[in-house]
């Protein structure tokens, strides 16, 4: 407590010392400058490094003679572990989703006695929201941290090293089938969480006597009130987070130096940004869409 009056007080008549305490406030204030500096730089740094990576895989993605028969395995295991083992996962939560928000759409707008806003909110709540957004957090803590463990874990044993050594491009034998495996997962994953969704919802609303619509009607209310836009901004708010989401994550784990202890930190670092990115994707797309 001592220490600290000291530093604003002079015992030269027991008043304040204002120069003291000036020069103390814009001490803190220049470092607290610099730092924001110094995070700025590094922020704009990663978007560059992310950007051009996102260029060169669009490249190689778009030349057939990088997808030969090891990297197309490659992207079907990924796949497989991506998509097809988390289908009853995200079907679990598109379940929940379905009864907690696709009743209560379908019990506001009963109450309200305006059953033509139905389609219109669903769409809007589930279809350009929700969904993209859940299913993507999803991945990234389920296959976005995998990748981040499993391409550490090669970085560390040598395993990368010996690639390079052989020829192979990390890039087109590692990268690649990820980052491109994790788009494709999100917006097959994406499909079926709506879909699961929109049928648990409207059968919990008949269960529970808050909708009077047939099948038929309730799934003419939902179509009709889908347009060609709401595809474009569908298939950007699922690819592009696990496209960046995937860069971000390979990155990572390729930057993991010769200790194991790296390799948590790496999945946190990872993780954190991704989840900075898909939120940051959903909502300029979202005031885009809505300006």
């Amino acid at each position: 407590m001592r220490s600290l009056f000291a530093l604003f007080f002079r015992k030269s008549g027991g008043k304040p010392s204002v120069g003291h305490l000036g020069s103390w406030l814009l001490r803190r204030a220049h470092r607290q400058l610099a730092a924001a500096g110094a995070w700025a730089i590094e922020i704009v740094a990663a978007i560059r490094y992310t950007i051009s990576v996102f260029g060169g895989l669009v490249h190689l993605a778009l030349h057939r003679r990088y997808w030969t028969g090891t990297v197309r395995d490659v992207l079907a295991r990924q796949i497989l572990f991506t998509a097809v083992e988390a289908t009853r996962f995200v079907s679990l939560v598109g379940l929940l989703v379905g009864v907690a928000v696709v009743v209560q759409v379908q019990l506001l707008v009963a109450t309200a006695g305006q059953s033509h806003l139905l389609g219109p909110l669903i769409v809007m709540v589930v279809v350009r929201e929700l969904a993209p957004v859940i299913v993507n957090l999803v991945v990234i803590g389920r296959s976005g941290t995998a990748i981040v463990a499993e391409l550490g874990a090669m970085k560390v044993s040598g395993q990368i090293r010996c690639l390079d050594a052989q020829g192979v491009d990390p890039s087109v034998y590692v990268v690649l089938p990820r980052v491109v495996g994790m788009a494709a997962s999100v917006f097959a994953l994406t499909l079926v969480f709506i879909l699961v969704a929109l049928l648990s919802g409207y059968a919990f609303g008949v269960f529970w006597g808050v909708t009077r619509l047939g099948p038929w009607g309730f799934a003419n209310s939902v179509l009709r009130a889908l347009s060609p836009n709401d595809a474009v901004i569908l298939l950007i708010k699922t690819t592009l987070p696990a496209v960046l989401a995937g860069i971000i994550c390979c990155v990572e784990g390729l930057g993991v130096v010769a200790v194991d202890t790296e390799v948590p930190r790496a999945i946190t670092r990872a993780f954190g940004r991704s989840v900075a990115v898909l939120f940051v994707v959903a909502v300029g797309v979202s005031i885009l869409t809505y300006l």
